[in-house]
């Protein structure tokens, strides 16, 4: 529950793939000294890693499903952050059940010891987290039901809520991270640099999503698809189902998330999914459908069974089985929310 709850909240402003590679150490240590199979905590580590990374922006996939579906950021966080919550309980239960049947005892390491810069205290260390989602979600509840009278709060609010603003302010506390601001941090190996790096490599990956579910929107897979299947009303179910194939086929969230919405952007009226609450509703149900199913085509799938020492079989009865209950379990409770929304 400890590394589910971690990755949960790690996985909001870092990359699945980077957050269990940043947290594989710790995991490792407190496996061992727990007594516990690697396989459950790894996996458990993994999901919560992957729920907020599939489901809750400002990670690349939702917000540009988001952009796409000309959702209310705001309320994708919001709806993203209370769906992928709750269906991290059944899966977490689900792999205790598996690492109890499959043990399998962490690798051991050994540690240099090498002189690490002073972390940072946890309040600057959320802050960067905290307030740009804040601001966009209290925004995104005041432009869907007004709850603010005073004009000058009001349009502070539609400033700083603004996603670009809000990121910016992120990056600027972000800066307040380092003990002091040292020039060699703005070097080609500095940390700022690396993440501007790391950061292209993401924007490229998001652009090249978009521009292929562009294509695929432009070449009338959107029309076809809702004539053959509009009269059926299946409402959530069907962008769920286009990002299950587009994840299990190509492997990559991000892309399955961004073309999963340029597919369904032009029939949302017809599958009843044009209000602002049911717009993000479906960013979230696609989110869930691209984490069904990680298998041997995901990059994550090999990061998670590599550096936990597991088989490829045991990767497949505990890693792919184990984001399959996630994302079913998240399109659940999209329908709950829906039915009470």
């Amino acid at each position: 529950w400890i590394m589910a709850s971690m990755g949960f909240i790690i996985s909001i402003p870092v990359f699945a793939d980077s957050g269990f590679v940043i947290l594989n150490a710790l995991n490792k240590s407190l496996t061992r000294k727990a007594g516990l199979s690697i396989i459950t905590t790894a996996v458990s580590l993994s999901m919560g890693l992957m729920a907020t990374h599939t489901m809750v922006p400002p990670t690349p996939g939702p917000i540009g499903a988001a952009g796409i579906l000309n959702a209310q950021l705001g309320l994708v966080i919001l709806l993203g952050l209370i769906v992928s919550f709750l269906a991290l309980f059944p899966t977490v239960l689900f792999i205790i059940y598996v690492g109890k049947r499959n043990f399998l005892s962490p690798e051991t390491e050994e540690h240099q010891q090498t002189q690490q810069p002073t972390p940072p205290t946890l309040f600057k260390s959320v802050l960067p987290i905290l307030i740009p989602l804040g601001f966009i979600i209290l925004k995104s509840l005041h432009d869907y039901r007004p709850f603010i009278r005073q004009e000058d709060f009001v349009s502070a609010i539609s400033f700083l809520g603004t996603p670009v603003i809000a990121l910016f302010m992120g990056f600027l506390f972000a800066l307040l991270l380092p003990a002091k601001l040292e020039k060699s941090m703005f070097n080609n190996k500095g940390w700022i640099s690396e993440s501007i790096i790391n950061s292209a490599e993401i924007i490229a990956i998001t652009g090249a999503g978009a521009i292929f579910g562009k294509m695929i929107q432009l070449s009338g897979i959107g029309d076809m698809i809702s004539g053959s299947m509009g009269d059926l009303n299946l409402g959530l179910m069907l962008p769920f189902l286009i990002a299950v194939l587009l994840k299990t086929a190509q492997g990559s969230s991000t892309i399955a998330i961004i073309t999963s919405a340029s597919i369904v952007a032009p029939i949302l009226p017809q599958l009843g999914l044009d209000s602002e609450i049911y717009k993000a509703l479906t960013v979230v149900a696609i989110g869930a459908g691209s984490a069904v199913a990680s298998h041997v085509n995901d990059s994550f799938f090999w990061v998670v069974t590599q550096l936990s020492g597991m088989s490829v079989g045991q990767g497949y009865k505990s890693q792919t089985a184990a984001s399959a209950v996630l994302g079913f379990s998240a399109l659940l409770v999209c329908y709950l929310l829906k039915a009470f929304l």
